[in-house]
């Protein structure tokens, strides 16, 4: 098969890591940057152009969307859709993803355990948005943030009025959630491939960091999740519409709360925490579904 890879650097672990996969598997594999792509629409006749030339016989695409390029990059996959090419993210889902706040409230619809989430539109009123989510401790977060960027830790009630008050004057929407104290500043990521989980981590953040992503110095290990993590690792990716998903919990004394749901996860982490050839499952995946 033609499989094609939605990525602006080849170069990145993720993206050679599937590309060395598909060519074991005797796939010819593409990296094309999805903002260097054309986008042609006439009737029943869409078209896509990468540097001025017909992108054709593709079988299957895998994005790797950066979350800066939501708009157009989801714009490239929604055309190779209409061109009947099998995609492992399709653009709806991948839209539902990026959207912070739109998730939660999905997950919420679908009864999956989440931290208390209040948002309100540039209210001045943040006492009781503080109030709502249990007080401080609360974490606020960007809308647009991503690895761990934009999530702060208010550990008082004047620190998260002032933080607020920053946001606000910069006109950025935020989210206040619930803290989970007794994660202990520690995470779990469940890789989600086509309706399995495939592999899964406890990242725990650096001494003093409550954040646990890698990219901010934490830690990754091998976990085995419980029957109700599990459980609601594939509800969260179903219920999104993710044929691959990073999704992210946090262990609670309430059972496991999801904190996030990643449609482009990276796999540098959870090969090197599991051991595990996850490209090649992304890579069968693909074999398994595409005409």
């Amino acid at each position: 098969m033609k499989i094609v890879i939605l990525s602006r650097n080849s170069k990145l672990y993720s993206t050679k890591r599937i590309v060395e996969a598909g060519q074991k598997r005797g796939h010819e594999m593409l990296v094309l940057d999805h903002l260097k792509c054309d986008i042609l629409i006439e009737k029943r006749n869409p078209q896509l152009y990468y540097y001025g030339e017909l992108i054709e016989g593709v079988d299957a695409i895998i994005p790797r969307i950066g979350a800066s390029v939501t708009f157009y990059g989801t714009a490239v996959v929604r055309q190779f859709e209409m061109m009947k090419v099998f995609t492992t993210t399709e653009s709806q889902a991948l839209v539902r993803s990026r959207d912070k706040l739109r998730s939660l409230q999905i997950l919420s619809r679908a009864n999956i355990n989440l931290p208390k989430t209040a948002f309100t539109d540039y209210s001045k009123d943040s006492d009781s948005m503080i109030k709502k989510v249990g007080g401080p401790p609360c974490i606020i977060k960007l809308l647009e943030g991503t690895q761990g960027v934009g999530v702060l830790l208010a550990e008082t009630k004047s620190a998260a009025h002032s933080v607020l008050e920053a946001f606000q004057g910069l006109n950025a929407r935020v989210m206040v959630q619930e803290f989970i104290k007794e994660a202990g500043g520690a995470d779990i990521r469940a890789f989600v491939i086509d309706g399995v989980v495939v592999g899964a981590m406890k990242r725990q953040g650096k001494e003093g960091e409550f954040r646990s992503n890698l990219h901010r110095g934490g830690s990754a290990t091998y976990i085995e999740l419980s029957e109700a993590e599990e459980n609601m690792a594939l509800k969260a990716a179903k219920v999104l519409g993710l044929g691959i998903a990073g999704v992210d919990m946090l262990q609670s004394n309430d059972g496991p709360k999801i904190m996030e749901v990643n449609s482009s996860p990276g796999l540098q982490g959870i090969e090197a925490a599991t051991g595990k050839d996850i490209a090649k499952s992304i890579i069968r995946y693909i074999e398994r579904n595409a005409d």
